[in-house]
């Protein structure tokens, strides 16, 4: 008997179920964010970094916060606002010589909300006056954490909160010990919890002055020792180490965290090999150290490189083979969720997994005993292509505007999309329309090219049909 000619036979005595009949458009249907069918809550998030980027600049043209006096110059104030709240660290004008304490202080509070991210800083406004926050808020939330479920956001923002302030206050404490030995107590203080939030947010701003970074300390493992750990806990997540106190065994961590903690790894020892490697005898950069000194110097190049922008060294100064590994370093960034930029060790950690799991001839790819959803490994590819097309776009723009030579102007392109701040001190001498690419470079660095791309085309939805697979050549 086909299907469409069955009928539901019933005996007598059988009770009838009667289910109600409720007509669909009376039935009230939550309001989900766009993200789930679309891009608007992405295109919040840039209208909510955008914002604070405006408000800091409006802040930073005010007379009073610079030293002289006189009103900053709307450009400039923008490209700061703008490296501020993106946590890259590029400077058109010197922090600590241009800007006032009440310029100073604004920019750590950019710095502090980039760092957060819009959303979990608007989050923590909102806790902090009593506010809800609804279902709309705590899925927008977990999507610019790169959260799958909004379940338990609160309580992992609030922990994020204070682990982070707990942290900047241990690194300030130690960075006034070691500061405290030069300079009066209360430039010292200040120093210190600007240097450790700067530091722990990726940011690579400093108040040292003249453009020196911390060049001045270049022989003080205290100091440069602290601001790495910072660097690397602020660069591998909250979510990675809560998991690693959460289990206590590497074995039980899960996928993703092992192979940032993997990847961060081996990035770390590779560039410090590297680096100590090409600049060991040359005299303008570490041929002048010693041996301990080389390896230390070498070590904080490779930690600082990755995302941060603080510079014991003059990146001018280096050989053109340790920029343009200097420049992958930049590329491939922290880890996704955290304070770190580029385009996440995760992505690189995974297709790198994956190509080699090709060249094993694996058909499902993997790494340490779990296969990848195949999924995330097209959006890593697609992250990976617009980030190379945007690159490609920059410097050409570059190219066009500016005079400098054409490795240089790569080396400052892949730094703001990075949000990394390492510079060859070309920033500070770029045109009008060299420092608005730059700013570009950087709120898109920052943001991610996937969120802006998934913001302006909308989600496609599962199609009823597929096309018939067919085969193309390679090779």
């Amino acid at each position: 008997m086909r299907q469409s000619e069955w009928v539901p036979t019933r005996k007598p005595g059988d009770r009838i179920l009667r289910i109600p009949r409720v007509r669909s458009w009376r039935v009230p249907i939550p309001l989900v964010p766009k993200s789930r069918t679309g891009g608007v809550s992405s295109l919040i998030l840039i209208y909510g970094f955008a914002g604070v980027i405006i408000l800091g600049t409006l802040l930073l043209m005010l007379p009073v916060s610079t030293k002289t006096g006189q009103s900053t110059s709307f450009v400039n104030a923008f490209f700061t606002s703008t490296s501020a709240v993106c946590v890259t660290g590029l400077v058109v004008v010197d922090t600590a010589d241009h800007w006032s304490y009440f310029g100073q202080g604004v920019i750590l509070s950019l710095i502090q909300i980039g760092g957060f991210g819009f959303m979990t800083s608007a989050t923590l406004f909102l806790l902090i006056f009593g506010r809800r926050v609804g279902l709309q808020e705590r899925l927008l939330i977990g999507e610019s954490m790169g959260l799958a479920r909004p379940g338990g956001l609160i309580r992992l923002i609030r922990r994020i909160a204070i682990f982070t302030i707990s942290v900047e206050i241990v690194g300030a404490a130690v960075f006034y010990v070691g500061l405290s030995m030069k300079n009066p107590g209360g430039i010292s203080l200040w120093r210190s919890v600007f240097q450790s939030v700067s530091a722990f947010n990726n940011a690579g701003f400093d108040v040292f002055g003249g453009f020196h970074s911390l060049s001045g300390y270049i022989g003080n493992p205290l100091i440069l020792l602290t601001t790495a750990v910072l660097i690397i806990l602020g660069g591998i997540s909250f979510m990675v180490l809560a998991d690693l106190f959460r289990t206590r065994r590497l074995g039980r961590l899960s996928l993703d965290s092992k192979l940032v903690l993997s990847t961060t790894a081996f990035l770390l020892v590779f560039g410090t090999l590297i680096t100590l490697l090409t600049e060991f005898a040359d005299p303008d950069t570490l041929g002048g150290l010693s041996l301990p000194q080389k390896v230390l110097n070498a070590f904080f190049q490779s930690v600082t490189a990755r995302t941060a922008g603080f510079s014991t060294i003059n990146m001018a100064n280096l050989a053109n083979y340790t920029l343009f590994f200097t420049m992958l370093l930049m590329y491939i960034g922290g880890a996704a969720g955290s304070t770190a930029g580029g385009i996440k060790v995760n992505i690189f950690g995974m297709l790198t997994a994956t190509m080699w799991s090709t060249l094993r001839g694996r058909e499902r790819p993997g790494a340490f005993g779990r296969e990848f959803n195949p999924q995330q490994i097209y959006r890593a590819l697609v992250v990976l292509m617009l980030s190379i097309g945007m690159l490609a776009i920059v410097v050409l723009l570059l190219t066009v505007t500016e005079g400098f030579r054409f490795l240089d102007l790569l080396f400052e392109a892949v730094s703001a999309f990075g949000t990394v701040g390492l510079t060859t001190g070309i920033i500070p001498q770029l045109s009008v329309a060299g420092r608005l690419i730059i700013i570009a470079t950087m709120f898109i660095g920052r943001l991610g090219p996937l969120t802006l791309a998934l913001s302006l085309i909308q989600r496609q939805k599962p199609a009823s049909y597929r096309y018939p697979t067919d085969n193309v050549r390679i090779g």
